[in-house]
Parts: structure tokens; C-alpha cells; sequence
């Protein structure tokens, strides 16, 4: 009998645990569970943040951690047409450079920073010949119009060597092809079968299509295309249109896409024949992608499933499980509010005072998070909301805020040991709706409402007095914070404003901006990895969450439940959400954690 060794050349290891590195395919003898145990791929979707705006037939350039989203429309289309683009990093968006004519149901081609696209509907014409090149911030508009003006084409291709193929014509599917070189458009080979909302994929010289309209329940049709002409090859296994698609001509696959209602479906094609892949987890048509692949690692992202969407989904074929960033409940607090201070961590959490109803009143109750359930803990000793907190479980501390009934700004501060609040050093200006960050020995507040009105000071303080700090650039109320006295975050705020400014413990600085400009929000982190989520602007309340990297903001998955005046605490990677007002108070409270990825372990059987 031959062993494993005489096959593969290597005996089988013999281990008391899982390797954490070990190459796909490899086997070993896991003494413990006494198994034969390998690594395996497998295709997966994975949610991913979403786009900071829900939008439809919009454009997608790029790779899964470099793509790009441009354009697009909302409804009705015609009515709704977008210059927005977005840069996808593999985390989240983040808004760049507005296109410089709004544009939807155009091609597409290129990567992140070199992308092209070309045709679709304008506000002027239902039928461009426009042509738009990004360099990785701004958009500009090349004279470099395409022979024929058309919407949803195919497109497909790089910057400098693009593909544009069918495409609806005033009132008729066309069949025309046409090749770009980076300055002009040159009439190419016409496509077997006239069509459009059909998806492309690969290079200048190896392409692929698939699927289009008419009829309403989508083509099976593939066409390969080899720079000049086109040729039939094996049809799709089911028929579609308004779907995505990415890779090479050799190695392509497409998703999504009505049939004719929307479909979550995938498949994957080799250069010979299609193969039904894992369908996506949101059925959706007029949706984008990462249209560089590969096929093994590529996403979807916005769309229609019905009603708008803003969801991104990343298909991975490898060795990898990977567990998507998600906010989860968590247990309720034992009073619903709103307005209250927040310390401690995910599961050491500390909320303190806050505004309840009915009745309509400032609150002095305290719980406390062991990263399932909340517990009472020592009463403030002053009820109040609208109040900043920093610190831990058990050394917290409480400033400011107003009491309810009457308002009345506060100036105290207070300090708790894990049991007990005893009075601090009182803030030298009473203020409400204030951010704070810090350690109870090392504080700082900054921005809120005064007596007479807002204002853009900070004071920090060092576990018995405050002293003044640096001035803000903007002084705003209902803002977020994060980080500690000496490396400070501030972003959000009344107005609403999404404007961020980091502290260095002598003064304040722009950084990037949000992408949701919002107030009455709250944030987890420090000033260079930070979570912001929640707030308004003004209603409704919102859910979005946005994540930032000491430079720039993007998008996170959203909250399950949208409120604002919540209150938040943690690390950017594990941060905690609880309270706020929806409709109401609401005691509810959320988990975020972010993405991990784990080696996809499998048990070898002989069955």
C-alpha cells in the first residue's frame, strides 16, 4: 500500500493542536481530538461596511482592498443622479473627489487611482459619449468622446486600454464595440448579440460578457473578445441582467442581478464553462464591483433590491474563514435613557446619569458592564445628563451637564472608586453636551454648551483640579471624543458638522473628515484608531458607524438599532454602544468587533 509519505514526499505530522500557519491542503494528526485534520478552501461572502450613501447603477473600479465607486443614481434615476465616489481600503469608504458631471448606468475600467468611465445617462443627455479619468482624488474630463453615446454598456479593461461593449442606444440594444487607448475611442468589432445591462470583465485583448437584456429575465449569452473580435462560447446557467462582474477572461465571475427579479446568485467561469458558486447574502440588480478581480477575491457593492441599497459583500475561494466587523446585542440596561456619561471598556463598561421619562428627569443611577449583562452600581451625587465621563469601571469620572427640572449647567465633577462618587475639583466654566476623554488622573473636556452658548475650550484635569487647555477651531455642542488628555479626538458636533480635530496636549489641529456630517453621536478609541456611530442629522436618527486611521474617516457596519444622545466606550476594535432616544429612550446595548480571520480547519473523514 502506498503511504502518504511515497506521495506527497513529507510524512504526516503529528501534533497537539492546530498549526496557525500551515499551507492549504497540508494534513496532520491532531493528537488531541485524535483526527487527520488539513486545510481547505472554500468560497464565501462576507459582509463589508457599507457605502456611506445608498445608491444604484452606479460604477466599480479596482481590487477588494483597493476598489472604487463612482456615480450611480437613486430614485427615480433621472431625477437622482450622483457625482459622488467613494474608496474602498478592504475595512470601509471613505468619500474623495466628486465626478465633474453626475453620471449612473455608465462602463467602467481601471483600478482605485488610475480608473476611467464612460457613457451612461447624464443630467443632459439619457445618452453620453462622456468620458471621466480619476488619478486617485480628482475626476477631470478628457476630449475624448466615445463614437456612440449609450448607457448601461459593458466596460472593462484599465485606464489607458478600455473596453466599452453593447449598451442602450436611443431605444435600441446595441451591438457595438469600441476600444480606448487612454486619449481617444476607436470602433472595434460588433458583439454576436445586441444587449445591454450586461456585465464585462478581463483586459483589452482577453475579455469577457455576459447576460444582458432584452428579454426582462436576462441573457445566458457569453461572448469572448480578443481586442478586434467576438466569439460565442458556453452561455451562463441562468439568465441576467443589471449584474456585476470581475476577473479575467480565463477566470471571471458574475453576481447579482435581476432574472427578472433580483437575484443573489454567482457564478464562476474558467475560459470554458460556468459553475454555480455561494450566493451573495442581499439579492440585488444595478449593483457595482472591484471589476480588476480576481475571481477568487472580488465584492459587490450598492445596488436594488427593491428599495436602494448601500451594502458591500466580498467573495473570498481560499484557506481563510473570515468573521466580517459586526455590531451584536448586548444585554439591556436597566434604564432606558438618553444623554449619559460613558468609562471603561467592552466588558467593563460604566454609564452614569442621563435623562428618563416618563417622568421627564436628569438621572443619578449608575450601572455597570461585565460584557454581557449591566449592574447597579454607586449613585452620582449629583442627577444629571448631557454629562462627559472618562476613565475605567473603577476609576471613573463624571463632569459637567445640566440637571432636569429646571436646567441648570453644572460645573461639578465627580470621581468613582468602583463602588462609590465622591465630589473632584470643580470645572472651572459649567458646560453641557461637552466631549471627554482620558484617565481619571489625566482628563480633559472640551467644546459643549455654556451659559452663553457654545464654545471650542477644552480643561483638563489631574485627579484634583482643572486647568485650560487648548482652544478648538470650531466650537460646537453634541460632539464625540476619544483617546486620552495629551492625544485627543473630537468629531462631529452641532450644525450638524463633520469636521474632526485631533489634540496634541497643547492644541488643536484639522484632521479628516467625517463622511456622515451628524451630531448627538458617541465614539470608542484613541485619536489614531477610532469609532464613531450614531447620532442625527438632523432626523432621522442614524446607525452608521465610520472608523478613523489618524488620517481619514470610512465606513463600518452599521448599529442594529439607529439612535442618538447614546453614550460609547472601548477600542475601536471592540467598543460598546448603549442607550440613547429612537422614538424613545432605549436601554439597548451593542458589541462591535472587528474583523478577524482564521485558517479554515477541517476534520478528514472517511465517509
Amino acid at each position: 500500500m502506498t503511504t502518504y509519505k511515497e506521495l506527497f514526499g513529507k510524512a504526516v505530522k503529528y501534533l497537539s493542536s492546530d498549526p496557525a500557519n500551515d499551507a492549504e491542503g497540508q494534513v496532520w494528526y491532531n493528537s488531541t481530538s485524535g483526527t487527520f485534520k488539513s486545510v481547505v478552501a472554500s468560497a464565501a461572502w462576507s459582509s463589508g461596511a457599507p457605502l456611506p450613501t445608498t445608491k444604484r447603477f452606479l460604477m466599480g473600479t479596482g481590487i477588494q482592498t483597493a476598489a472604487l465607486s463612482a456615480g450611480g443614481a437613486g430614485s427615480p434615476a433621472n431625477a437622482d443622479q450622483r457625482n459622488t465616489s467613494e474608496e474602498y481600503n478592504g475595512s470601509g469608504w471613505t468619500t474623495t473627489g466628486n465626478l465633474g458631471t453626475a453620471t449612473y448606468a455608465a462602463g467602467a475600467a481601471g483600478s482605485q487611482t488610475a480608473s476611467v468611465i464612460f457613457g451612461g445617462s447624464t443630467p443632459s443627455t439619457s445618452y453620453s459619449t462622456l468620458t471621466q479619468s480619476y488619478d486617485g482624488s480628482t475626476w477631470s474630463t478628457p476630449p475624448a468622446a466615445m463614437g456612440s453615446g449609450r448607457q448601461l454598456p459593458a466596460g472593462f479593461g484599465t485606464q489607458t486600454a478600455a473596453v466599452v461593449a453593447g449598451g442602450l442606444e436611443p431605444g435600441t440594444p446595441s451591438v457595438k464595440t469600441e476600444n480606448y487607448n487612454g486619449t481617444s475611442w476607436t470602433a472595434s468589432g460588433n458583439m454576436g448579440t445586441a444587449r445591454y445591462g450586461l456585465a464585462g470583465a478581463g483586459t483589452q485583448t482577453a475579455g469577457v460578457v455576459t447576460g444582458g437584456r432584452p428579454p426582462a429575465s436576462g441573457l445566458t449569452n457569453t461572448e469572448e473578445y480578443n481586442g478586434s473580435t467576438w466569439t460565442a462560447v458556453s452561455a451562463s446557467n441562468i439568465g441576467r441582467q443589471y449584474s456585476a462582474a470581475s476577473g479575467l477572461q480565463t477566470a471571471a465571475i458574475t453576481f447579482g442581478g435581476g432574472n427578472p427579479s433580483v437575484t443573489n446568485t454567482a457564478e464562476t467561469y474558467d475560459g470554458t464553462s460556468w459553475t454555480t458558486t455561494v450566493s451573495m447574502a442581499t439579492a440585488r440588480s444595478a449593483l457595482a464591483a472591484s471589476n480588476q478581480g480576481p475571481s477568487s477575491s472580488t465584492m459587490g457593492f450598492g445596488g436594488d433590491t427593491g428599495s436602494l441599497s448601500a451594502a458591500t459583500e466580498e467573495y473570498n475561494f481560499s484557506a481563510s474563514v473570515i468573521t466580517p466587523a459586526a455590531w451584536a446585542s448586548g444585554g439591556n440596561m436597566s434604564t432606558a435613557r438618553r444623554g449619559l456619561g460613558a468609562a471603561g471598556t467592552q466588558t467593563a463598561g460604566l454609564g452614569f446619569g442621563g435623562l428618563t421619562s416618563p417622568p421627564l428627569q436628569g438621572s443619578n443611577a449608575t450601572e455597570e458592564y461585565n460584557g454581557s449583562t449591566w449592574g447597579p452600581g454607586g449613585n452620582l451625587n449629583t442627577a444629571r445628563y448631557a454629562l462627559s465621563g472618562a476613565g475605567t469601571q473603577t476609576a471613573g469620572l463624571a463632569a459637567g451637564g445640566a440637571s432636569y427640572p429646571p436646567v441648570v449647567l453644572l460645573t461639578a465633577t465627580e470621581e468613582y472608586d468602583g463602588s462609590t462618587w465622591s465630589p473632584g475639583g470643580n470645572l472651572g466654566t459649567a458646560r453641557y453636551n461637552h466631549a471627554g476623554c482620558g484617565a481619571q488622573t489625566a482628563a480633559i473636556v472640551f467644546a459643549g454648551g455654556i451659559p452663553t452658548g457654545t464654545t471650542g475650550t477644552s480643561a483638563e484635569y489631574d485627579g484634583a483640579a482643572w486647568t485650560a487647555g487648548g482652544t478648538m477651531s470650531t466650537g460646537r455642542r453634541a460632539l464625540a471624543g476619544v483617546g486620552t488628555q495629551t492625544s485627543s479626538l473630537a468629531f462631529g458636533g452641532s450644525g450638524p458638522t463633520a469636521s474632526t480635530e485631533e489634540y496634541d496636549g497643547t492644541s488643536w489641529t484639522a484632521g479628516g473628515n467625517l463622511n456622515i456630517a451628524r451630531q448627538s453621536l458617541a465614539g470608542s478609541g484613541s485619536q489614531t484608531a477610532a469609532l464613531g456611530f450614531g447620532g442625527n442629522n438632523p432626523p432621522p436618527f442614524s446607525g452608521a458607524s465610520e472608523q478613523y486611521d489618524g488620517t481619514s474617516w470610512i465606513s463600518s457596519p452599521s448599529l442594529g438599532t439607529a439612535r442618538y444622545i447614546l453614550a460609547g466606550t472601548g477600542t475601536q476594535t471592540a467598543g460598546l454602544a448603549f442607550g440613547g432616544f429612537t422614538t424613545d429612550n432605549t436601554a439597548a446595548t451593542e458589541e462591535f468587533n472587528g474583523e478577524t480571520s482564521a485558517l479554515n480547519y477541517k476534520t478528514i473523514t472517511t465517509s
